[in-house]
């Protein structure tokens, strides 16, 4: 069947919705082979889809499981992704702070695979934490606390699950298609209303180009409008770390030094960032007075109230919550200015401590990982620390890959933004 359908398309014939919902459902239900399926993957990820396969695509996964109706809520709904990154730990940040401000956010988390980490891990590290809830009391955290953070629901998008598993198998990740087609149908399955797409771009992330990253973004919006949902892609730059902490642990404690007011810049500007884009949308204001909103929400304490409760509404003890690990110090060897920090060499690193996974069921570290402890753009002394390495089980040349990351100048460079781009 697969190959028929193949050879269809080798000829020059499109796709018809039949053809992709008959090889997906196919998969699914167990009728279609993995290696038949490799094969279909490895077209896609090799050759062009039209967008018009590309939303037949996203249509048959979303319709492959359950679809999440929160209009019963009574308020608008704004759902955030991030397409994955070193030290990406803006969820657990940006959520309470937008709650905060009486918008909705209901929010379904992967784990990790890769070098780049998972927020339901992240959650996981605080103990007591429930990333796995009923729908009933996903519905009853956003109605009373209006902001609810859960694994993904193995009902959602089932066909995706199997297909991204396959995907990351073979190496077939970093398609337009695959990609678009798996985030937005995740995202329209969890019922949002609005959704703002955090897209990072650089050596740390999925997509590495400028280029590719925008066809994308422009590919998950259109699918949006198809589906009556307002889309915005935020492209930010992945080739520094965000923030000082890498490691799942070491990033829940981020979180509780920004609502603390220790925030690194570029952090605090991406969080202040989406949160407002997020806010704008969800009450209908334009992004300036939404930013002053969130600005205030942070210097006043009520996101940090909110941080606070929505941890312990889902079951989270803060009080009982530590990094778990053994540490070592990595001194500069030279005297200037930290003009980049590679951040795949930093999530590699990681992931080779423990702290990331290969597979989905793989067990992890929650406690390692590195701590920055100088950043991009500042003067660092030879003799200083630069960093932190959080370990459980030292990993051969550990401390010269970190120092390897940090790329130190006699002059320093202009700082780049963060946010490259915003597509609407």
């Amino acid at each position: 069947m697969v190959e028929d359908i193949l050879d269809k398309k080798k000829n020059g014939v499109m796709f018809s919705y039949e053809d992709i919902r008959s090889i997906v459902d196919g998969y699914v239900s167990g009728e279609v082979s993995d290696d038949d399926m490799r094969e279909f993957v490895m077209y896609v990820y090799e050759n062009e889809l039209s967008f018009s396969e590309i939303n037949y695509l996203t249509d048959v996964m979303i319709k492959s499981g359950e679809v999440i109706d929160l209009s019963s809520l009574g308020k608008v709904c704004v759902d955030k992704h991030s397409s994955g990154g070193i030290g990406d730990k803006i969820t657990l940040i940006v959520s309470p702070i937008v709650a905060s401000l009486g918008v909705c956010v209901p929010k379904m988390s992967g784990r990790g695979l890769g070098i780049t980490g998972g927020t339901a891990d992240k959650l996981e590290s605080i103990p007591g934490f429930k990333i796995n809830m009923s729908r009933k009391s996903f519905m009853k955290a956003l109605d009373e606390a209006s902001v609810c953070v859960i694994s993904q629901s193995e009902k959602i998008a089932v066909a995706d699950k199997k297909i991204y598993a396959l995907r990351n198998e073979i190496g077939a990740v970093d398609s337009t298609a695959l990609i678009a087609s798996s985030i937005m149908s995740k995202k329209i399955a969890s019922g949002a209303d609005k959704i703002v797409i955090d897209l990072k771009v650089g050596n740390g992330a999925f997509m590495k180009d400028l280029k590719s990253a925008s066809k994308l973004a422009k590919t998950m919006i259109e699918i949006g409008k198809y589906y009556d949902r307002k889309v915005v892609c935020v492209l930010s730059d992945m080739n520094v770390p965000l923030g000082y902490n890498i490691g799942n642990a070491l990033e829940v404690k981020e979180a509780i030094d920004f609502f603390d007011g220790v925030y690194e810049k570029r952090l605090y500007f991406l969080v202040v960032y989406l949160s407002s884009i997020m806010v704008s949308l969800g009450k209908g204001i334009c992004f300036r007075s939404a930013k002053k909103l969130v600005v205030d929400a942070i210097d006043s304490g009520l996101a940090r109230h909110k941080f606070y409760e929505w941890i312990k509404y889902q079951g989270g003890k803060i009080s009982k919550f530590k990094v778990d690990a053994d540490s070592v110090k990595v001194l500069s060897d030279v005297s200037g200015y930290i003009n980049s920090i590679d951040a795949q060499g930093i999530g590699k690193l990681v992931f080779d401590l423990g702290g990331g996974r290969v597979k989905k069921e793989d067990s992890i570290d929650y406690g390692v990982g590195v701590s920055l402890k100088k950043t991009v753009g500042e003067k660092v002394v030879k003799g200083e620390v630069l960093c932190e390495i959080f370990y459980n089980k030292k990993v051969r040349g550990m401390e010269k890959r970190a120092l390897d990351a940090f790329v130190i100048g006699k002059k320093k460079r202009k700082e780049k933004s963060v946010v490259i781009k915003t597509i609407k």
